[in-house]
């Protein structure tokens, strides 16, 4: 009896845990922990792996917390099970990379990142756009949103060039491995903001398109949602 009324509190105190941070991931103040996570993520991070050995580690522990918090950003069971899913096999298959077992499956990751990532926009969307309501979360929900673009960028390229063995070129050494991300990022961030300053540039067709895509995506995301959101702040009472 003692034993089903300790696991009858355990499963309580879990699903009052769960309903907490799905509360505070539904909250437009949770727009700004999302966005101190991905400018760590894109801007941060890259200069650690450049000077520490260990920034790999982090990248793959950051990069798993951002989709993580997706699972609790939104209330539809579709999704929820969704990003769930794709978190469980993200984690699984980077749990089997950095295991001690000869397998790795770096493209299915970066494939299933990729996916991820896709539906966490989807859901930042629908968030930033739930209700006729226009603050600066919501401006900062909208910066998470283009920020998110560029680490799918990025995570493009990572498997563009494990699948083909070339993506970009120009000053710049490609290894192969998590540790090219700050490179990926940095072009990535570059074709997203049309700046293209030519250091780095795509050397297949395939990165080619990728840039094009990005840089479409740069000029049209302005254009669409931060219109959408300042139409919204002068919409008449």
């Amino acid at each position: 009896m003692r034993r089903k009324t300790k696991a009858t509190r355990a499963m309580a105190s879990m699903r009052n845990l769960i309903g907490k941070l799905q509360s505070y991931w539904l909250a437009d103040a949770s727009f700004v922990t999302l966005l101190v996570m991905l400018v760590t993520a894109v801007f941060i991070l890259p200069i650690i792996m450049e000077l520490s050995g260990k920034g790999v580690l982090l990248f793959n522990i950051l990069l798993l917390s951002v989709f993580f918090s997706g699972i609790f950003s939104t209330r539809s069971m579709g999704l929820i099970a969704l990003s769930a899913t794709l978190f469980s096999v993200h984690l699984a298959l980077r749990l089997i990379r950095f295991g001690e077992n000869p397998y790795s499956f770096f493209v299915l990751e970066n494939v299933i990142a990729i996916a991820n990532a896709l539906v966490f926009i989807f859901i930042n969307l629908r968030l930033l756009f739930r209700d006729q309501s226009v603050n600066a979360y919501r401006i900062v929900g909208a910066i998470n949103v283009y920020l998110l673009f560029a680490l799918m960028g990025a995570l493009a390229l990572e498997i563009i060039h494990a699948v083909t063995g070339s993506s970009i070129g120009g000053n710049v050494v490609l290894t192969g491995t998590d540790n090219d991300y700050p490179h990926f990022i940095y072009f990535s961030l570059a074709s997203l903001t049309t700046v293209g300053f030519g250091d780095i540039y795509a050397v297949n067709v395939s990165a080619r398109m990728l840039a094009t895509f990005l840089s479409m995506l740069g000029m049209l995301f302005p254009a669409i949602v931060i219109a959408r959101l300042v139409g919204l702040s002068f919409k008449p009472e």
